[in-house]
């Protein structure tokens, strides 16, 4: 089973508010979580208040093997927490074609 720490959406139109948390890959986007690790709120004006996770957990799903969606890399890098690096994505063009 493919584990992913990514975020879903909650809040109302216009007015959105994300959960983190671990899901199976293969579950939509708004699905059930195996766990909540925190939540990101954009409209909040204090930068410290934007983004709660709980670390600690975090660290724990990353050690058995969880990958990471971009966008909650980037929280961790600010916050300081280590990932694994991302495996290189095929080109999507394919082979390239030769010059005459």
């Amino acid at each position: 089973m493919a584990i992913v720490i990514r975020m879903s959406r909650q809040g109302r139109r216009n007015r959105p508010h994300y959960r983190l948390g671990v899901f199976d890959r293969r579950t939509r986007r708004d699905g059930p979580p195996i766990e909540h690790l925190g939540h990101y709120d954009p409209r909040v004006e204090e930068e410290a208040n934007k983004v709660k996770l709980d670390e600690e957990r975090i660290r724990y799903w990353l050690s058995v093997g969880a990958d990471v969606s971009d966008t909650v890399r980037s929280f961790l890098r600010k916050r300081g927490i280590e990932t694994p690096a991302q495996a290189p994505t095929a080109s999507k063009k394919g082979k390239k074609k030769a010059a005459n």
